[in-house]
């Protein structure tokens, strides 16, 4: 399969490569002189020369509307995934012709998430408990945190957007939620103009009660999820890798590429059973809106 990875930056790195592993060619648009064999500084160039089935929009969150509307422009008919957000704000979806359009919320793949799915389709929940957080500048080491699109609120940055895959499979898990409450902004003293600490309370059609925060400020990276039912306690730490349900306590091991694989396994095979679609990152996207309304009005938010 003939696939274009628009942008190249460590997650359009991170497609490339597993892509290319996965038996398919792999062409790069990048603005910038990167170390790809196939590489086109325009997505028009590309799409001349490449007649792509699959394309990946992976620059930054504030390029993505641009990027997607560009391929509806030229009337593109393949497959897209567009990465986590969709947008940076809440904008309408471009009236296209893509076979088939998804974001890139891989955690949907996660063997704990799936396992939790499995649990939840059959018992409704009762409490929901979710944490994320880890401190900014040690994502990525290799850079100046300062500079990165994270930090800077007009490229897209802000923790509920760049952690919005708990949002998105809170979604997904539980039903559309019904009212919220917010409190979160720009805290810390890191040299950021974007928000970095939010935490947020929901009711939601299949669980009464969730909580949910995140952060950029954690020195101890965490990700973990505590869901009770009527007959089960499910307690998953992404982090540690250990999924416990009541007494049982399991280890998982998950690698780094692994939910991207699968990700781009089902999309390639044709089963979108647990993929995101283009109508459901944008309900993330309202999701983020509704709760920076409430955290600048200090009111709850009503669906």
């Amino acid at each position: 399969m003939s696939c274009i990875v628009v942008g190249y930056g460590s997650i359009g790195q991170r497609h490339t490569r597993i892509l290319t592993q996965l038996g398919c060619k792999v062409a790069v648009v990048s603005h910038r002189e990167v170390a790809h064999p196939l590489t086109y500084l325009s997505l028009a160039d590309a799409l001349a020369q490449e007649s792509p089935d699959y394309i990946i929009i992976a620059n930054q969150t504030n390029e993505h509307y641009r990027t997607l509307k560009q391929l509806a422009d030229f009337d593109y008919k393949g497959t897209v995934l567009v990465e986590k957000p969709l947008f940076d704000s809440v904008l309408g979806i471009p009236a296209h012709h893509f076979k088939n359009a998804y974001v890139a919320y891989n955690l949907r793949f996660h063997p704990m998430i799936q396992r939790i799915f499995e649990v939840v389709k059959k018992e409704k929940a009762l409490y929901v408990q979710i944490y994320v957080g880890q401190y900014l500048p040690d994502w990525r080491p290799e850079r100046d945190y300062r500079m990165s699109y994270s930090a800077q609120r007009s490229k897209g940055g802000g923790v509920l957007l760049d952690l919005s895959h708990e949002l998105d499979y809170l979604l997904w898990l539980f039903g559309d939620w019904n009212s919220l409450v917010a409190i979160g902004g720009k805290y810390s003293s890191l040299e950021i103009d974007s928000d970095d600490l939010f935490s947020l309370m929901l009711t939601m059609d299949r669980c009464p009660m969730v909580q949910i925060h995140v952060n950029y400020l954690d020195r101890i990276s965490r990700r973990e999820i505590t869901v009770i039912t009527e007959n089960h306690t499910i307690k998953a730490d992404l982090v540690q890798q250990t999924l416990q349900i009541n007494d049982e306590l399991m280890h998982i091991r998950v690698d780094r590429d692994d939910t991207y694989v699968m990700q781009h396994q089902a999309i390639l095979n044709g089963e979108n059973n647990f993929l995101c679609s283009l109508n459901e990152g944008l309900s993330v996207l309202k999701m983020i809106e509704s709760a920076e309304q409430s955290a600048k009005q200090g009111i709850w938010v009503k669906k």
